[in-house]
């Protein structure tokens, strides 16, 4: 089994439903367990520490409704929790959803409605930790590296609008390290000992997008949201361009007024915050056609920072490599390995279609699989999947041409999927209607081929 896969406590008394829905959802791929009642129940979720529950509310012992208090008092409500009730108890399900269940599904059970919901408390919960993770994990501060005139100028530019507080967008290709330049700002500015956060907001879907942002309050508890967390500090708001247009009004609001509601809250929070954002693709053509809300856009964009692809600044190349081969020996712990001269020179001349970001993956892959002190120019070619008569980087027959079906398809399935994901700015909505899926099994496919929301 996939140690990945979504692992789902089932929690009810009626064997009958235990087996259907456990059946419905093993068929979908989840690894499924089930308890007959509460006190198996509180077993099962400490050992197994399942990553979403299904919970009934009548139940013999103790009923849904105060299992499901007896987690938040204890804190212990660390899985989304989806309860199951008849008809006539309809009402305390929506009780639940107040004390913190993620939703509530009414018997007899539509198994359509079910999927749904499992997959959407899933991906709110995985974006969560995701969230919870980069805010949480201890960031290396790395400098923008080279010393050509064109990252010279940016970083000269940056320091001076550091003294100031205007909006900064960024525009430029995937892999550019338009989130380093982010922090390069970040570190420069008044802002620099508070937080920089940093959310991809694509992948953040639009009915949770109000708690992801402004946080909530619910059973007397106080849950701070993206806005909160970057108080004093920077929120980076990467690829707004996925950004849904309820999620889009939402921001515009608490940016216009510098306060906002917490979901369930009474009272208005005040914050300071510099908000920084960036795209991929052009923001001029997503208000034209209406995807983008052109009063959001003129106030993100006050200042618009280009960072130009590393083909048109080729000479901070080696530079690069050296600082990545320097990283990956301290922070990993790989043994030292250094480019011969005509691997170098090679590399200068690549189109880099990934930009930093390829360039960082190609040295990773290298010191990992190589052997040797020195990378050749063979390894490099090798290392980079393709097959190059010249110094243009281009490729006649595409590498995984020479695997097996089932695994050149599944290359194949994961290119296309990355390459329409950087079309649509990171959002999962617009790769389902790009790429003509169903979000359900969109979701499911982009899991199993290890694609980072």
């Amino acid at each position: 089994m996939n140690t990945n896969t979504p692992r789902i406590l089932v929690v009810d008394d009626e064997p009958e439903i235990r087996r259907l829905v456990s059946e419905i959802l093993e068929d979908e791929g989840y690894k499924v367990d089930m308890a007959e009642d509460a006190q198996i129940a509180r077993q099962l979720k400490t050992s197994i520490k399942p990553n979403l529950i299904l919970l009934d509310i009548w139940m013999p012992d103790t009923d849904g409704i105060t299992l499901l208090k007896e987690w938040v008092a204890e804190d212990a409500l660390d899985c989304p929790v989806i309860m199951m009730s008849g008809h006539g108890s309809v009402e305390s399900a929506v009780e639940a959803t107040r004390l913190g269940a993620y939703d509530y599904l009414e018997k007899p059970l539509s198994m359509a409605k079910l999927l749904l919901i499992v997959e959407r408390a899933l991906e709110a919960s995985y974006l969560q930790r995701e969230n919870a993770g980069v805010r949480q994990a201890p960031v290396v501060e790395i400098d923008p590296v080279g010393k050509s005139a064109t990252v010279a100028r940016i970083k000269d530019q940056l320091k001076r609008l550091a003294q100031h507080d205007a909006r900064l967008l960024f525009v430029g290709e995937a892999g550019v390290g338009k989130e380093l330049y982010a922090r390069y700002l970040h570190n420069n500015s008044s802002h620099r000992d508070g937080p920089f956060i940093d959310v991809a907001v694509g992948s953040i879907s639009p009915e949770n997008s109000a708690v992801e942002f402004f946080g909530k309050e619910y059973a007397g508890k106080t849950y701070p949201g993206l806005l909160e967390r970057a108080h004093k500090g920077t929120l980076f708001l990467g690829e707004i361009a996925g950004m849904d247009k309820e999620t889009q009004l939402r921001l515009l609001s608490a940016l216009e007024s510098s306060s906002f509601l917490r979901v369930g809250g009474s009272e208005a929070v005040r914050v300071d915050v510099r908000v920084v954002a960036s795209t991929r693709i052009s923001l001029d053509e997503e208000v034209k056609f209406g995807r983008f809300r052109q009063d959001l856009y003129y106030l993100l964009n006050e200042v618009t920072m280009e960072i130009p692809p590393l083909r048109s600044h080729s000479e901070d190349v080696p530079a690069l490599l050296s600082f990545y081969v320097d990283f990956f020996v301290n922070q990993d712990k790989l043994g030292f390995r250094r480019f011969s001269m005509a691997a170098q020179n090679f590399l200068r001349n690549y189109c880099w279609r990934g930009n930093v970001r390829e360039l960082k993956n190609l040295v990773q892959r290298l010191m990992i699989l190589g052997v040797g002190e020195d990378i050749e120019l063979e390894e490099v070619k090798t290392g980079l999947g393709t097959v190059m008569g010249d110094m243009t980087g281009m490729s006649s027959v595409p590498d995984f041409f020479n695997l097996p079906l089932k695994e050149a398809r599944d290359h194949f399935e994961k290119a296309y999927l990355e390459y329409h994901f950087e079309r649509t700015g990171g959002s999962v909505a617009k790769l389902s209607a790009a790429v003509g899926m169903e979000r359900t099994h969109l979701y499911r496919k982009l899991h199993s081929l290890n694609i980072k929301l």
